[in-house]
């Protein structure tokens, strides 16, 4: 008898994770869609393709920003100067923030970041860099 009861207690410690598979939570056996077949939410850099340089300057201060363009040089520290089709603006971006990767002013970068307006000239703080 007590043979019984512990082979069905085993049998039932075996089959509850079984059932659990079953219940909800993320499904890793599909692979996303690719953002350009994304209908609808946030799709990073991809959302702000049309900000320009000098609609950034006009926003208010702490304003997120995303703009495409060049890092045309290093001015000082961690300050470069970014230019876009319309204008330049400086920006302040971190050496964390390149993780590694070497941009040359030739290379198309998107950048992601606020505006800080309390400094003249408006200074963009960046947050993420993404070689295009």
């Amino acid at each position: 008898m007590k043979k019984l009861l512990l082979l069905a207690g085993f049998t039932a410690m075996l089959s509850l994770p079984a059932l659990a598979d079953d219940q909800g939570g993320l499904k890793t056996d599909e692979a996303p869609p690719p953002p350009h077949a994304m209908d609808k939410g946030y799709r990073g850099m991809e959302d702000a393709k049309g900000m320009t340089v000098v609609q950034a300057k006009a926003m208010h201060d702490g304003a997120s920003v995303s703009l495409t363009g060049n890092l045309i040089k290093k001015t000082k520290g961690d300050r470069y100067q970014f230019r876009d089709k319309t204008d330049t603006i400086e920006v302040e971006i971190p050496l964390a923030v390149f993780d590694g990767r070497s941009i040359s002013p030739d290379h198309l970068v998107a950048i992601n970041g606020t505006l800080d307006k309390k400094q003249k000239p408006a200074v963009m703080k960046v947050d993420h860099l993404q070689k295009q």
